[in-house]
């Protein structure tokens, strides 16, 4: 009989937790000549101005300012931005070590992006085939590669609906009716308390909030280094919306790895404890 492995999630933000900063100041502002105070600043501006969402506004300025820069925005010049990123340190072999320690444990751990940022652009990243699903923000395209139009947008409240969609299996974004079903607990893919939030920033704090009230584990990361870099994270920590907040670093033996090990040995002693229980007569 083949084994029955716990399936645990983590859910990653990426812009800030797997890599510094925003995806785009990489090597697609560059390319458009702006500064990432520059680009940024004026996201802000063009959001307030036309009470926008941040996201769409950020996405259509991005086709806006490479078409006055004549740079090329096809499918594969976002891809060849997304090989330029440097992720934080451990961040490429992270993957591949977490989900074989939970094997080992009798735990099937599953990654996936949960991100504002370019599907695009991660899409370049080594690591993006290490994820069962990528929840980013996204465009579509026309027959010669040209993105025409926002395909998805992901802001700091739709993040939630793709932890719904983790929990139940429901990863199909065209239907919109698996994602609503009244499914019972016992019978979701990944049960909230088998799941785990890493994130940065403001715009994980529902994800954060959802994860750790539905009993699972939120983690707040911060850039390992640098003057006040913990502050923010700390912050959240103080206000009870995460478990913890540590440094950015997916090294061996770091307190990251030492904190999802632990919940991996806890989420496999937990179906250690109920399978013995059940087996007890009443």
């Amino acid at each position: 009989m083949a084994k029955k492995y716990v399936p645990m999630a983590i859910a990653y933000d990426f812009d800030g937790t797997l890599a510094p900063g925003n995806m785009q100041e990489h090597q697609f502002l560059p390319d458009i000549a702006m500064t990432a105070k520059a680009f940024w600043g004026e996201v802000k501006r063009l959001t307030k101005e036309h009470q926008a969402d941040e996201v769409l506004v950020y996405m259509n300025l991005m086709l806006e300012k490479a078409t006055a820069a004549h740079a090329p925005v096809r499918r594969e010049d976002f891809k060849a931005c997304g090989r330029t990123i440097q992720l934080f340190d451990g961040v490429p072999e992270w993957f591949d070590r977490i989900t074989e320690y939970g094997r080992s444990q009798g735990v099937k751990v599953e990654h996936f992006l949960v991100s504002s940022g370019n599907a695009e652009i991660f899409a370049g990243t080594p690591i993006a085939p290490k994820f069962t699903q990528v929840y980013a923000s996204k465009f579509m395209f026309n027959e010669m590669g040209a993105p025409v139009w926002p395909a998805l947008a992901v802001n700091y409240t739709t993040k939630t609906q793709y932890l719904f969609r983790i929990n139940k299996g429901a990863h199909d974004l065209s239907d919109s009716t698996s994602v609503n079903q009244v499914i019972a607990k016992k019978d979701r893919a990944i049960p909230f308390e088998n799941m785990v939030f890493i994130g940065d920033g403001a715009t994980d704090i529902p994800c954060f909030r959802l994860v750790k009230d539905e009993g699972g584990l939120s983690i707040a990361v911060y850039k390992p280094r640098g003057h006040g870099a913990s502050t923010k994270a700390n912050g959240f920590l103080n206000a009870g919306r995460v478990h913890c907040a540590v440094p950015a670093i997916y090294t061996e033996d770091s307190d990251l790895d030492r904190i999802i090990k632990a919940r991996i040995d806890m989420l496999a002693a937990r179906a250690r404890l109920g399978s013995l229980v059940s087996e007890v007569p009443g």
